[in-house]
Order: structure tokens, then C-alpha cells, then sequence
């Protein structure tokens, strides 16, 4: 997995695969949870769009102001050409997530679908985590949501997101994986935490932070899959 991390692997991939696929959810299964804390008015960006269908089934429920970035500049043409179209209002820009183009605020809502952890697969993954996070805060709005759906448990992506720079209130969901039955979820034990995704919340509090409150705000809402 640790190609994963690599920009090159990205750029092979899409020029050898052009089939959308979507890493872990496709919308109808995380919308139950994400619709709490996105509006259709909202600025939203797709960090790491990939070829997923998520932006465009959300756009068809309305949510048509999304900026999708990627750093394959492969991927970014052919979303370009797909969507030029059949959901013109979506922008798609070729960009770093660790170095985003975009003013401070820019953004109520950031959305990343497994972007964390590709980069925790590659070389530095956690200085580049942190400045992926560190530009993702900045570009968020004063009351903004970062929205991270990963495969890693809390204990293995908490900690990333414990750095003092940061004032955010985290929630933690759990939805079962797609290849998991209803019937094997309801019976699992919770440490049969294989069969879940997870889906990190963390809502800006920018004005705690100004006023003193470096540490991170965290509260703990470990909800089973819907």
C-alpha cells in the first residue's frame, strides 16, 4: 500500500483505468450521516476527488457548489471532460492538498474519502498528514466542518488530529462496510471494528482559539452504522 503515497502511482493508474470507483462509500451510504452537517448552500471541496461519483451524486440531491481537487492531472481532465456537461457548476482543479490554492475561509466544508489515508501510506506520512490538515484549517470557514471517511480505528487517526494548533470539536461515526452484511454487523461485538468505516467530524471553533483554548476541543459520539 505504500504506493498509495506516491503522486506517480496516481497518474499510472488513471491513464490505465479510466472506470469511476469509489473508495469505501458511495454517497448513499455515508448522505444519512454527512446531510447533518452540510447544506446545499455550503462551499464544499472534494479533497482528492479521484474518478469517485460522489461529487456528482451529490450534486443531483442538490449540492452543486463543490470545488473537486486531485494531484493526478490525468484524472483532472477526464472529470473535466465527463462532467463539462452533465454537471457544469462542478470545478475541478489539479492541486496538492498539502498546499492549497485557496484563500483563508474559503470553504465551509471539506470533504476527504480515504486522501488521509493515502498520504499515511507513503514516505513522511505524518509531516505531510499534518500539513495537509494545517492547510485544510486554514481554508476552512470559522465555523467550517472537515468531513475524513477512513478505514483507520480512532486509536490509529485521533492523534492527527490532537495537534495544538487546531480548535475543533471532533465526532466519531462508525457505517458498516458495503461487503457487510446487516445481519454480521448486528451481531458483531464492537471489537469487530473490521467491519466498519469511519467518519471523523471535526467542526471549527476558531473563536475558542483566539481566545485561549489551544488545545483541541474534542467530544466522542462513537454512533453504530445506520
Amino acid at each position: 500500500m505504500a504506493h498509495y503515497g506516491k503522486p506517480e502511482y496516481w497518474e499510472d493508474r488513471y491513464t490505465k483505468d479510466q472506470d469511476p470507483f469509489d473508495w469505501y462509500q458511495r454517497w448513499a451510504g455515508v448522505k444519512d450521516i454527512l446531510t447533518q452537517y452540510i447544506q446545499q448552500t455550503h462551499q464544499i471541496l472534494n479533497n482528492g476527488c479521484g474518478n469517485s461519483r460522489m461529487s456528482e451524486e451529490m450534486y443531483e440531491e442538490g449540492y452543486q457548489f463543490i470545488t473537486n481537487i486531485d494531484i493526478s492531472q490525468v484524472v483532472i481532465h477526464q472529470m473535466i471532460d465527463k462532467y463539462k456537461d452533465k454537471c457544469p457548476n462542478l470545478k475541478f482543479l489539479c492541486m496538492d492538498g498539502r498546499q492549497l490554492q485557496f484563500e483563508d475561509g474559503s470553504f465551509d466544508a471539506v470533504i476527504d474519502k480515504g486522501t488521509m489515508d493515502s498520504i499515511l501510506c507513503g514516505d513522511s506520512s505524518g509531516p505531510n498528514a499534518q500539513q495537509m490538515l494545517t492547510e485544510i484549517y486554514r481554508t476552512l470557514s470559522p465555523n467550517g466542518v472537515y468531513i475524513c471517511i477512513s478505514y483507520g480505528i480512532p486509536e490509529q487517526r485521533e492523534h492527527y488530529f490532537k495537534h495544538s494548533s487546531f480548535a475543533w470539536e471532533l465526532t466519531v461515526h462508525k457505517v458498516a462496510k458495503p461487503t457487510i452484511s446487516t445481519a454480521t454487523v448486528l451481531s458483531a461485538d464492537d471489537k469487530e471494528k473490521k467491519n466498519f468505516h469511519y467518519i471523523y467530524v471535526l467542526k471549527k471553533h476558531e473563536a475558542a482559539k483566539q481566545e485561549g483554548a489551544i488545545q483541541p476541543i474534542i467530544y466522542y459520539s462513537k454512533n453504530k452504522s445506520r
